[in-house]
């Protein structure tokens, strides 16, 4: 028999989260330890960084009831990255540094690490002896393969609702079953 009340997923298994934990935590020491105190892109990026991460852990509690704010919610983790990635690229303009091109040594060997590690503690080594440019452009690939994991977790999302629909769709299937419909 089917259940009404879905068991939540474990966000801390998916690898959206896994990155965007990273990217937080990335994120978190950029800006203590190269943006000036009181400066308003410190409280942004950071908070985006997180928003990135906390509407996932939020989504999956919520995929029990409903699958549209599920949907919503890793949609909003989505969006607020793109936010990061930005700022982000702000920085390296604005400071005149260069941003890695889609093919060069450097992004090709990021590329490689963000698909290899997705433990913070691995970068977060990294960083510490890595200048604010390289950082930056760390994050901007992290950033991008955690939009391309969205990405795939909401086309998922969206089959899974076309195929079984809701919570309100199992609910009249649970009723019809049960009055023997």
């Amino acid at each position: 028999m089917e259940k009404l009340i879905r068991p939540s997923g474990n966000y801390r298994k998916l690898l959206s989260y896994q990155k965007t934990e990273v990217i937080y935590e990335m994120t978190y020491y950029f800006c203590q330890k190269y943006l000036q105190k009181g400066d308003r892109t410190v409280d942004q990026m950071v908070q985006a960084a997180r928003s990135g991460k906390q509407n996932i852990i939020e989504g999956c509690a919520a995929s029990s009831t409903s699958a549209k704010t599920e949907i919503k919610l890793v949609n909003v983790a989505k969006a607020s990255l793109q936010e990061l990635l930005e700022d982000y690229q702000d920085y390296l303009k604005t400071r005149g540094h260069r941003q890695w091109e889609e093919g060069s040594t450097e992004w090709e060997a990021m590329r490689q690490l963000g698909r290899e590690h997705n433990d913070a503690s691995f970068f977060m080594n990294l960083c510490a002896s890595r200048p604010p440019e390289t950082i930056a452009n760390m994050a901007i690939i992290l950033i991008h393969q955690a939009d391309y994991l969205l990405f795939k977790q909401l086309e998922r999302l969206g089959r899974d609702f076309a195929e079984g629909g809701g919570f309100s769709e199992r609910m009249t299937r649970i009723r019809k079953e049960n009055r023997g419909y």
